[in-house]
């Protein structure tokens, strides 16, 4: 029996009317070969856990077969790069396999990316290469170890297939999972065609799918806005909260659910740098760290124009306005666990932009920071002081912030133990995404595995990868990070 016939398979977004995608058959790659395989993800879908046990896996996956349970498509959408709106978007070299449902009943689109050329790939080869899939699939399994919302990566496979870049290198694979694939380019491509039916076909079908409680809604249109307006928000308290660049937020890249989307250039932070560009061809510094929020307010304006067929200006307006204060409620609480706040004090403000301040003249690594202040229960205050260079000043405000910590119900212990579970030990630095890729590129993917591994349980002591907790070298710092593919 195939083994897409033992798991539970649907094909909504495949009923879909042809204008909203196109049908493609996957281009295979040459003698194509796991990397890794994330059995834990695999488990909830009740997929084997080597895939090697079932050469089917390989074969329809790499696109070496199309099984009658798969229905493979190019989407097709539109959206602002870098501010600019450009209709000649869509699928350029990733697929739309099927649906697959996990054990918790939630529904997964599998999609494979560098499967070949597609009518959306303009100009392009349609292929991915072995380090932006490496990239990719260790960041979006780093990111839901973080408890960020994210995309999901199954699987990731090498080949003999040679792509040219820069230079030669080998075509790779990743399998993505994503509770949907639709962004906020989809709707401005119905839009801007005004194609209307379909955009409301495509409001409704969202609905449905991803946002049922909004069908009860005497307004489901703006209720489902206010509902994409909201989870952005969350998403990006996540992000600045744990000093996530993403580096390129086109309004293709922004996923409906709120999920981070689409990995190229991104970075977290080493030194606190509200500045930090972690995208070398963001000449301008659009997609800076500290832009984000803007950014994602400006692309959630942008979608709402393409809503104004669906709802009046006035409540889009209005929806819009739940932004900011969404964004701030929940970056305020999840500082507030970082540093181990659970009662609002007045200076509690003051206290907060001292830190950032101080953080940032030292330079001070974002993420080890927030880690030694965790280590306060079993730790001298100097681990935290010795990461300044004016120790001065970082002693007052660590004076500042323990009296704070005084005026908690919790003792010291209760109070960092609780810090260690949202203060993460490890991320994926670039610096240690780059050794794993180079390792790869010879052949070599045991830190691959290592990373996949390590980063499943960020906040944990782990003390065998002790050296993988380590600041980054200057080499390290800063890398130019391309979207090249």
């Amino acid at each position: 029996m195939s083994v897409w016939n033992r798991v539970n398979l649907s094909q909504n977004f495949a009923e879909l009317p042809a204008a909203f995608y196109t049908h493609v058959t996957p281009t295979p790659l040459s003698n194509p070969q796991w990397v890794i395989w994330n059995e834990d993800l695999a488990c909830d879908l009740n997929l084997p856990n080597d895939p090697n046990s079932e050469p089917e896996l390989l074969h329809s996956l790499s696109g070496q077969t199309v099984p009658e349970q798969f229905s493979p498509l190019a989407m097709k959408y539109a959206g602002h790069q870098f501010g600019v709106y450009n209709p000649q978007l869509g699928d350029g070299r990733g697929l739309w396999l099927t649906e697959i449902t996990d054990n918790n009943h939630t529904r997964f689109d599998i999609h494979i990316k560098g499967a070949g050329t597609t009518p959306y790939s303009r100009q392009g080869d349609g292929r991915a290469v072995l380090r932006s899939t490496i990239r990719e699939y260790l960041c979006s399994e780093a990111m839901h170890g973080l408890g960020i919302p994210t995309t999901r990566a199954l699987g990731m496979m090498n080949s003999e297939t040679p792509v040219y870049r820069e230079q030669v290198e080998s075509g790779a694979m990743l399998v993505r999972l994503a509770e949907t694939h639709i962004r906020f380019g989809h709707f401005e491509h119905f839009f801007y065609t005004q194609q209307l039916a379909e955009q409301k076909l495509l409001a409704d079908k969202v609905i449905e799918w991803h946002f049922p409680e909004c069908a009860d809604s005497p307004t489901p249109y703006l209720a489902l806005f206010e509902q994409i307006v909201i989870k952005t928000a969350e998403l990006l308290a996540y992000w600045q909260a744990y000093g996530f660049a993403h580096g390129v937020m086109n309004t293709d890249n922004m996923s409906i659910l709120g999920q981070t989307f689409d990995y190229g250039p991104y970075a977290f932070l080493d030194d606190y740098e509200p500045s930090f560009i972690c995208n070398h061809s963001d000449y301008q510094g659009r997609y800076a760290f500290n832009q984000q929020p803007n950014i994602a307010l400006w692309n959630l304006s942008a979608l709402a124009h393409s809503f104004s067929a669906l709802v009046e200006k006035p409540e889009l307006e209005e929806a819009l306005s739940l932004y900011e204060p969404t964004l701030s409620q929940h970056y305020s609480r999840l500082m507030r666990a970082k540093i181990g706040l659970e009662t609002s004090q007045s200076g509690d403000s003051e206290l907060f932009q001292t830190m950032f301040n101080v953080l940032t003249q030292n330079h001070v690594d974002h993420t080890r920071f927030f880690r030694q202040l965790s280590e306060l229960d079993r730790a001298d205050i100097s681990t935290v002081s010795d990461l300044f260079l004016d120790r001065i000043t970082a002693n007052q405000w660590l004076n500042q912030y323990i009296e704070r910590c005084s005026l908690e119900s919790a003792d010291t212990k209760t109070r960092c133990q609780k810090m260690r579970t949202v203060n993460p030990k490890y991320i994926l630095r670039n610096y240690l995404a780059q050794e794993a890729i180079e390792q790869a590129e010879q052949g070599n993917f045991d830190k691959v595995e290592t990373l996949a591994q390590l980063l499943k349980r960020p906040f944990d002591e782990q003390p065998e990868f002790e050296d993988y907790a380590k600041l980054p070298p200057e080499w390290g710092k800063k890398m130019e990070i391309s979207c090249s593919s």
